[in-house]
């Protein structure tokens, strides 16, 4: 698989990610229903098996858990075989699993000696602030992991979530290796000024959610939705998995079904070539829950759209944006 070289840093990353958030479990507010440690183990190194060089997570994710679950995932792994992780402060939670939102320096501090016990590491490849909340204290939060770069606590530093407006207001503190936003056939938003701001600035993109949270997979049926658990956060919190746009996509699957079967890919493979096309994009971060899942996805690192069906896939969004 080839690598890209993200942004400012010297890190080469594959233009697919392993994405951890689900592997963190259920249990909590953004969870996504029960999952088996061993299941999510053997996901991760099969994501390594396939290529993958980099691995993203948060502390928030499981509260903890899914930073462990990675750190599980590598052990015994050889220095030269490990993979870049990726991980995200800011979101904080208290003994009742009550989430809050923080970029105090203290507080900042105190995540990232957390995240480096949990994931067993000595530093932290790339250390991002999950959201720029709240909005006042950005500056003082960037200016944190300006200084944990200097001390040598994380080797790379970037945002999540940010508008143009604010990655301006922190970079004047220092420069900005990364963005991760959402951006999929669904949310296609950050196009607008976002996107363009990181090419213009040599900020790398990790675009997240590329597949709608696995709506765009061509595995969701109305039946399987319905089905969800109840602490899967997806069936009452993502709005693309209730109507009106829950026919709108599940249509969009069907266009995304057609296109991949002209090529032998998969609608997933569809829906992530699509959000690689953009040149602002470096990578894009592919969530899996268990083996099997990632061969059917892992096309879209070398694989493009023709031009013809981009315009395609934008003639059915525009047709039905409503």
């Amino acid at each position: 698989m080839q690598t890209r070289r993200l942004g400012n840093s010297d890190l080469h990353v594959t233009p697919i990610g392993f994405g951890a958030w689900a592997v963190g479990g259920g249990g909590w507010a953004f969870g996504w229903g029960a999952q088996d440690d061993a299941d999510s183990v053997a996901a991760i190194r099969e994501a390594l098996d396939l290529g993958i060089n980099w691995i993203d997570t948060a502390a928030v994710y499981g509260l903890g858990h899914s930073e462990e679950v990675v750190a599980k995932a590598l052990d015994g792994i050889a220095a030269d075989k490990r993979p870049f992780v990726f991980t995200k402060c800011e979101r904080v939670w208290d003994a009742t699993g009550q989430i809050g939102k923080c970029l105090k320096a203290e507080s900042i501090r105190r995540e990232c000696e957390a995240s480096l016990k949990r994931l067993k590491v000595d530093v932290i490849d790339l250390y991002q602030v999950h959201w720029p909340e709240p909005d006042e204290d950005i500056e003082e939060g960037w200016q944190t992991l300006v200084k944990l770069k200097d001390e040598g606590k994380v080797r790379w530093i970037g945002v999540s979530n940010f508008s143009a407006e604010q990655m301006a207001r922190v970079a004047a503190f220092g420069p900005i290796t990364s963005l991760q936003p959402p951006y999929s056939m669904v949310r296609p938003e950050v196009e607008a000024s976002v996107l363009p701001y990181c090419l213009e600035h040599n900020v790398g993109v990790i675009a997240y959610s590329p597949m709608a949270s696995g709506l765009l997979t061509g595995a969701m049926t109305r039946e399987r939705i319905a089905a969800l658990p109840a602490d899967d956060w997806r069936k009452e919190k993502n709005r693309h998995y209730q109507e009106p746009l829950l026919s709108r996509n599940l249509a969009l699957v069907e266009l995304l079904t057609a296109i991949g079967a002209r090529h032998g890919k998969s609608p997933g493979e569809v829906a992530i070539a699509w959000v690689l096309r953009h040149p602002a994009v470096t990578a894009a971060i592919v969530g899996a829950r268990r083996a099997g899942q990632l061969p059917a996805l892992v096309g879209a690192a070398d694989w493009r759209l023709t031009v013809d069906e981009v315009e395609e896939v934008a003639a059915f969004v525009k047709a039905n944006s409503g």
